[in-house]
């Protein structure tokens, strides 16, 4: 009898056990299947801190993130391209990265953000294969742009990117380069980032 006390309590321990051991197992791997809350899309770069208000490193007709790590700086020397003006560079180099996210502005007129971005481009010159397509954000209505520049003197091609808006203050591009096309590519989530926080206005 008392053999076979301790053979049930035994085969009751083991049930027990067995039946714990499952339940964590079975947590375990829903919480490994589970996608976590806090995801990171990786198309968007990490936010290092908001430019082109007054007071930032460049102060603008928008407003927009810049990616973290990334460091911006007003242009003394004003470069024109096309309607717009080079205003500011913001430098990828301490992110890793060899490559600028320029901002460009220009004056108040009646030309809507494609037809600014397309004179852009066309004054860059060396540019084929483009692609354009529009955006809304922060109550603001865009275009933008890739296309392909060959530079005829180095016998080199790359891939490049941009955007417009209009405001009230004037027109703003902001224009990604890169060393080459993978240099490019690897920053083309601090595009998406300054696109998906821009807005109209700068604090007077």
């Amino acid at each position: 009898m008392e053999v076979g006390r301790r053979a049930a309590c035994a085969a009751v321990l083991v049930v027990l056990l067995t039946g714990c051991s499952s339940g964590a197992e079975d947590k375990d791997a829903k919480a490994s299947a589970s996608p976590s809350a806090a995801a990171k899309d990786s198309s968007v770069a990490d936010s290092g801190r908001p430019l082109g208000g007054k007071g930032s490193d460049c102060e603008l007709p928008v407003t927009f993130d810049i990616a973290e790590e990334w460091t911006a700086e007003s242009v003394e020397a004003p470069l024109d391209q096309g309607p717009v003006t080079l205003a500011c560079e913001v430098d990828a180099k301490p992110a890793g990265n060899i490559g600028f996210l320029r901002a460009w502005t220009g004056e108040p007129g009646d030309g809507d953000a494609r037809s600014v971005l397309e004179a852009f481009v066309a004054a860059q010159g060396g540019v084929n294969e483009e692609k354009y397509g529009s955006f809304t954000t922060g109550g603001l209505t865009g275009a933008e742009v890739t296309y392909v520049y060959s530079n005829e003197l180095l016998e080199e091609s790359k891939q490049e990117s941009a955007l417009a808006v209009t405001t009230p203050l004037g027109p703003v591009v902001l224009h990604l380069g890169g060393l080459d096309t993978e240099e490019h590519k690897a920053m083309l989530p601090a595009l998406e980032l300054a696109k998906k926080t821009l807005r109209s206005g700068r604090a007077e």
